[in-house]
């Protein structure tokens, strides 16, 4: 697949759900701090489309308060500003009704017209699941696939239910689109410090070697948070952590950290590594193997930062005896030469004590009863890589103690990313849609990773229908279920402090000013 130059070539953008919470949040000021940073070349147009009736100067009066809400720039620049503006246009839709689509399509000639546009199309559907057919189908059978350039098709997460209905869904969309057509995004992989994964690992010579299991003792990956569902209970009631956050994210960011160096740095060579990794996960055999090895938790009432804090099972549209978990913890193994033998522990959940994004990659010890080791408690040695919402990472090494006699002391050596660059980091969707514009897909999700992905997360997924009973539950404001640290501490290891939790005698070496 060829990649366009990093100048995004003019399109039409078409964002169905125009008027929903994604649009408002992230995809309007994507596009704004692309446009502003020169990302986008003037020949391009946003249609917003929607069931409900907007005029042009209404959409662009919603698009400013976005702006200026969302946006990591400021539209303070009232000539920018207009000239952005006056590529938005707004069109009420029903996406079943195929006439409607032939509208869209004549009016799609006309900016084509006005803007200097190749004909080319993305279609950016901010939608529920079970729309991303019928959509599909319209697009096709209204006639605005018949341009001459290329079209693109961006589907939000979630990608089914499960591996059946996602194979359903994914036939659908396959009858209209073909798949290099087909961008299946993951925000987690648009976020800096993930995609840095592969440089920090395949441009490191201090890395690389040791970056298998003779040197690599445990892989631990974090993402928790620290509010409960909020007004997504009647969604999150039939999704739950498993579906939401680990047939996704959690799994991605493992491929991330396992995969095998890809032969080239291409998009498919990368995607190819990274389903052989899904393909090496070891799959639970019997419902006891997961009693065993994954912990299912929901929080019950609890308090954070002196705030009283409801249950689970209290907040709105959740029913009074539900069994969803609002956490989960795995140990993972990955069956291949590079990694047997060392345990991969994923956790996330809701109502935690800190919202972070972290992998901690822990190295052997160094072996007992030589030199230091004789005298001294020596930790092991970290590589910690911060995503969210620090970005950075640090190490963690054994050094003498400044004015001490042969006394050590663990030092984290820390890089912040984004105590440098500040708010103005990049977005997530700001980098996946101008990859999307330029034909780059290496970091959105190809159809046979999503399927290895529901497959290794079904079978967990049947074992809880089997044994509701095995629901743990954790105070809100807690570190989730005692089983979560008896997972690490048979294996004889621990989970270690994330960003927000200090870790005593330690000495910090940092760029942050910490």
């Amino acid at each position: 697949m060829n990649v366009e130059s990093s100048n995004a070539q003019g399109a039409i953008y078409y964002i169905f759900g125009a008027t929903g919470d994604l649009a408002k949040r992230k995809l309007f000021p994507a596009l704004f701090s692309l446009y502003k940073e020169g990302k986008l070349s003037e020949n391009f147009a946003v249609v917003g489309l929607a069931r409900r009736e907007r005029t042009n100067e209404q959409f662009r009066a919603d698009l400013y308060e976005s702006i200026v809400e969302f946006c990591r720039y400021k539209a303070d620049d009232v000539e920018l500003w207009n000239r952005f503006a006056e590529h938005f246009e707004y069109m009420p839709l029903d996406i079943n009704n195929v006439e409607a689509f032939r509208g869209l399509a004549t009016l799609s000639d006309q900016l084509d017209a006005k803007f200097n546009i190749p004909g080319n199309r993305l279609f950016y559907l901010a939608l529920a699941p079970s729309l991303f057919g019928p959509v599909s189908f319209s697009l096709r059978d209204g006639g605005l696939l018949e341009s001459k350039g290329w079209h693109r098709v961006v589907i939000e997460k979630p990608f089914g239910y499960d591996l059946e209905s996602a194979q359903k869904l994914n036939d659908q969309i396959t009858q209209v689109f073909k798949e290099e057509e087909i961008y299946r995004i993951d925000h987690y992989l648009g976020k800096e410090m993930v995609q840095n994964i592969q440089v920090i690992r395949f441009a490191n010579a201090f890395f690389e070697p040791l970056w298998n299991n003779n040197h690599i003792a445990n892989v631990q990956i974090t993402l928790s948070e620290t509010v409960g569902v909020e007004e997504r209970g009647g969604y999150y009631d039939k999704s739950g952590a498993l579906r939401d956050m680990g047939q996704n994210h959690m799994l991605q960011m493992l491929t991330m950290i396992a995969m095998e160096p890809p032969s080239r740095l291409h998009g498919e060579d990368i995607r190819d590594e990274k389903v052989k990794v899904l393909r090496s996960l070891r799959p639970y055999k019997s419902s006891d193997e997961v009693r065993n090895l994954v912990v299912r938790g929901q929080y019950s009432e609890g308090s954070l930062n002196g705030k009283e804090l409801p249950g689970y099972r209290q907040e709105d549209s959740v029913g009074e005896n539900s069994t969803t978990e609002t956490y989960f913890a795995a140990k993972l193994a990955v069956d291949n030469f590079r990694w047997a033998g060392v345990p991969f522990y994923i956790r996330t959940g809701k109502r935690l004590p800190v919202k972070t994004t972290e992998v901690v990659i822990e190295f052997k010890s160094m072996p007992q009863n030589v030199l230091f080791a004789q005298r001294h408690d020596l930790q092991p040695n970290l590589l910690v890589i911060r995503v969210n919402p620090m970005e950075g990472i640090y190490i963690k090494v054994n050094a003498k103690t400044p004015g001490e006699d042969n006394s050590v002391q663990p030092v984290n050596m820390e890089f912040c990313q984004s105590c440098q660059i500040g708010i103005n980091t990049p977005e997530a969707y700001e980098r996946l849609i101008h990859d999307a514009v330029r034909g780059d897909s290496t970091y959105f999700t190809r159809w046979d990773e999503v399927a290895q992905a529901w497959e290794f997360v079904d079978r967990i997924a049947a074992a809880w229908r089997e044994d509701s009973a095995d629901l743990q539950h954790y105070p809100a404001g807690s570190w989730g279920p005692e089983k979560a640290e008896k997972l690490l501490a048979q294996d004889g290891f621990k989970w270690w402090p994330v960003n927000g939790q200090e870790e005593d005698n330690v000495i910090w070496v940092s760029n942050s000013g910490k």
